[in-house]
């Protein structure tokens, strides 16, 4: 039944395991169980400064990006980068992994 009680509920934190939340047999898992992505440091080391400029990101987040774009079929970065942001299988793969 539908009360005022229920937005309320909006608001409460919880504590939650994202691996749990993402099914074993979802294609992020599968893909992060087939590719080993730490070869992509080795070929952009000497594009990174570790102490000049503003912090990076993660290579290995922009590759997993640009794969989420083409494996989802989604046309811009933009409407990854939203997917990405509401998608919590996609959060995982992409942050967590």
């Amino acid at each position: 039944m539908l009360s005022k009680r229920e937005e309320e509920r909006r608001n409460q934190l919880e504590v939650v395991v994202l691996d749990e939340l993402v099914p074993e047999d979802h294609l992020v898992r599968k893909n992060e169980q087939a590719i080993d992505f730490d070869f992509i440091y080795d070929l952009v080391k000497d594009h990174y400064s570790s102490d000049n400029g503003r912090p990076n990101i993660d290579p290995v987040v922009l590759i997993k990006m640009v794969l989420i774009q083409y494996l989802f079929s989604i046309r811009s970065m933009r409407q990854t980068i939203k997917e990405i942001e509401t998608c919590l299988s996609l959060v995982f793969w992409v942050w967590i992994l």
